[in-house]
């Protein structure tokens, strides 16, 4: 995403069109188009090819991009679990990974940045509850890894969770699992700084997400854009546009009409109250 987004700046300010940067490279407008929103990866001969055409000579500046191209092909550490990680959620996991900052909206589990891992085992189980004891934890070690983003030693991201209150009062595992995932989201409210949790509670009424969890990422670089993505039983999608922008503005409404963080905190005290 990083070189399609200089890629793409460079190509603007030189008011090169992506169907003429799509025949440097032997390809497409719409090749072009994947390219620089980091849908497809880049070959080094591709991105030499595309500096050349837009006058870039500096030797430096050169190197640096074929360092990202590099660095773009190393595995993440998902892809040793490819057993269990299904192609469609790997692009998320690289996203997620390089996030600064994911806002959600969750109606149905915990967020699976949040959940502890007796809750995650019982989540996972539902679906893959037919699946041998070893892929079933392994399963649950992906979601728990994710989790690091959280507390990296420098550069933690920030993860802004509002949750429908269904989400908390469904008896996902037994009581018991409920209550330590409650604990741990109290003490994550209470003990965290770069992670909001905010309830969206049923006196809040009916609202125009209630059709299934929404994610938005953003980055540290300025120059990519947000990423949107939906996620779905069995696939996932990514809007663009002004699609993108809709939920974009529905993640801003949710979080208006949800409890504040301090609210938040008392509400799930009282739902261990009643555990």
């Amino acid at each position: 995403m990083q070189i399609g987004a200089r890629l793409r700046r460079m190509r603007e300010d030189k008011g090169v069109s992506r169907a003429e940067a799509g025949d440097v490279i032997r390809g497409s407008a719409s090749k072009m188009s994947r390219l620089e929103l980091g849908r497809h990866g880049f070959k080094v001969r591709d991105v030499l090819d595309l500096l050349t055409h837009y006058g870039v000579d500096d030797e430096d500046e050169r190197r640096s991009f074929l360092e990202l191209v590099r660095d773009a092909k190393k595995p993440g550490w998902w892809q040793t679990y490819g057993d269990v990680v299904p192609n469609w959620f790997e692009q998320y996991l690289g996203l997620e990974q390089s996030a600064s900052t994911v806002r959600s909206y969750e109606v149905q589990y915990v967020h699976g940045l949040l959940q502890t891992r007796d809750y995650a085992r019982a989540v996972i189980g539902l679906e893959h509850h037919d699946e041998p004891y070893g892929g079933l934890e392994r399963r649950v070690a992906v979601r728990m890894k994710r989790q690091e983003i959280l507390h990296r030693p420098t550069g933690a991201a920030t993860l802004w969770a509002v949750m429908d209150e269904a989400a908390l009062r469904r008896p996902i595992g037994g009581p018991q699992t409920m209550r330590g995932q409650i604990e741990h989201l109290i003490a994550v409210s209470e003990g965290m700084a770069n992670v909001k949790v905010q309830v969206l509670p049923f006196s809040a009424g009916g609202h125009v997400a209630l059709g299934g969890p929404i994610t938005i990422v953003r980055f540290a670089e300025h120059d990519i854009d947000d990423v949107v993505y939906l996620e779905q039983l069995t696939a996932a999608r990514y809007p663009e546009g002004q699609e993108a922008v809709h939920y974009q503005k529905t993640m801003d409404l949710l979080g208006i009409r949800a409890a504040r963080p301090g609210w938040t905190t008392s509400f799930l005290k009282g739902l261990l109250r009643d555990l």
